[in-house]
């Protein structure tokens, strides 16, 4: 994997959205020269294209950013990468029609993007077809062996077996027979040389994952290890690398603390944040405004009560606020401010409340919250003080998610499905620290961009 501000990006993803730039490069060119022939007007020479060339790749990569095509489905599946290319096609041109009229010179005509948009389709598809087992198989998975065989080393074992796993498992060795689950498992006193018995195996990553680390480390055969210039990982590093979270049941205190994170760049990211939000939340009031009036109308005409709430939440370092949402429930939806989690069907839904929480519509006067300080658009979502009491007594590391600022949208909330439970509460948590440990304004843009893919596609909304 590549490391880009502190967030992993697999080699795969990565060679496969590079190819894509320069597709779409080739895509806007083609374009551009079948409308010219058909138009009999003479062409230009190509480096007189370059802004317009590259406007349209920049537009059409992020749009495919946005709406998942680089994800573990778009990679496995051919028909599900087809339907979000398409969609993050015309999302792209829709985009760059509107660039036209505001700065003509930085973007071809619509009907250049016409026949560019059907160039593009066809190549980026092509590629699919041509190199999606390639890219989705094991060409480019690492080869791991796992020091250990006991329930940490079974997790990583369900792990690569899940389908966009970035390695495969070559190798477990069992440094004890204490706790064993994993049969496969080679006893380490069965193997003279373990440096050698990994470098035979063609590994490029050892992980530890042992039960029990005390009096237990292999110090002389991880040494030996290392210098023959094979990784060595523990397991926590490992999965926060793979999945993108904090594994809470791995994780100690020792590693949080002394791990990679929480403050590099701290002052200056903070600051870029802030005024992007300043910015962001101007525009985007403005720009909503109109349908902030006309959904509160309509939830008034639907049902009694205000269309506007006010709930109490928890913010940065534990400091309440109140947030302010379009009303989605009915006004007895909880017994004397008694804090009750939303359902699927959740019957204190209204008709208009489902629509716009599909939408994530009741959401938006959250921009005020933005611009008044109290949030970010980008961050944990604030919880209700009563939630935060019980989960803070049940979840190891609940009170970090406070040490940032909340936020509208966040890297939980794009990689995880709405939930209602305990259960639901630790795997969001895990993301909630991973984005608090991890922080960039790079993550940041990617999760704002992510965002559209739930929007489009409101998988687990309640």
């Amino acid at each position: 994997m590549v490391r880009l501000f502190k967030h992993y990006i697999p080699n795969a993803v990565l060679l496969l959205g590079l190819i894509d730039f320069v597709l779409l490069i080739a895509a806007g060119e083609v374009g551009y020269t079948l409308r010219m022939g058909q138009l009999l007007m003479p062409m230009t020479p190509m480096q007189a294209r370059i802004p317009q060339l590259l406007t349209f790749a920049a537009s059409l990569e992020t749009a495919m950013l946005a709406v998942g095509v680089y994800g573990a489905g778009a990679l496995q599946s051919l028909r599900y990468a087809t339907a979000r290319l398409l969609v993050a096609i015309s999302l792209g041109v829709i985009f760059l029609s509107v660039v036209f009229f505001i700065l003509p010179s930085a973007s071809f005509w619509r009907s250049n993007l016409l026949y560019a948009m059907g160039v593009a389709a066809v190549l980026l598809i092509a590629l699919r077809v041509l190199v999606g087992k390639l890219i989705g198989g094991q060409a480019f998975k690492r080869r791991v062996v796992v020091l250990g065989a006991g329930a940490r080393a079974a997790r990583l074992k369900a792990l690569a077996q899940t389908p966009g796993a970035g390695f495969v498992v070559v190798g477990y060795i069992a440094m004890s027979e204490a706790a064993r689950v994993i049969p496969e498992a080679i006893a380490r006193d069965a193997i003279y040389n373990l440096a050698d018995h990994v470098v035979l195996l063609n590994a490029s990553e050892v992980v530890l994952a042992l039960e029990e680390r005390r009096n237990a480390l292999p110090l002389k055969d991880l040494l030996r290890i290392k210098t023959t210039g094979v990784h060595v990982n523990e397991i926590s590093t490992f999965l926060e690398r793979e999945t993108g979270r904090i594994d809470l049941q791995s994780v100690n205190p020792s590693w949080l603390i002394f791990s990679d994170g929480f403050s590099s760049g701290r002052m200056f990211s903070s600051l870029f944040k802030r005024l992007f939000d300043i910015t962001a939340s101007l525009l985007l009031l403005a720009l909503t405004l109109p349908l902030i009036l006309l959904t509160a109308l309509a939830i008034k005409l639907e049902s009694r009560g205000p269309a506007f709430y006010r709930q109490r939440r928890v913010g940065l370092y534990n400091v309440g606020f109140d947030c302010v949402k379009l009303r989605s429930m009915r006004i007895d939806a909880e017994v004397a401010g008694q804090a009750v989690w939303a359902e699927k069907n959740d019957p204190r839904i209204t008709r208009v409340g489902r629509i716009i929480r599909k939408l994530r519509i009741d959401e938006l006067p959250q921009t005020w919250s933005v611009l008044k300080g109290e949030m970010s658009f980008v961050g944990p979502r604030p919880e209700r003080p009563q939630f935060v009491e019980d989960l803070e007594q049940q979840l190891p590391y609940y009170a970090e998610r406070h040490m940032v600022k909340p936020g509208i949208t966040g890297w939980a909330q794009i990689n995880y499905p709405y939930g209602a439970s305990i259960e639901d509460s630790r795997q969001k948590l895990e993301y909630d620290l991973y984005y608090a440990k991890n922080y960039s304004p790079f993550l940041d843009l990617l999760i704002l961009l992510q965002t559209v893919r739930v929007v489009l596609w409101p998988e687990g909304a309640r």
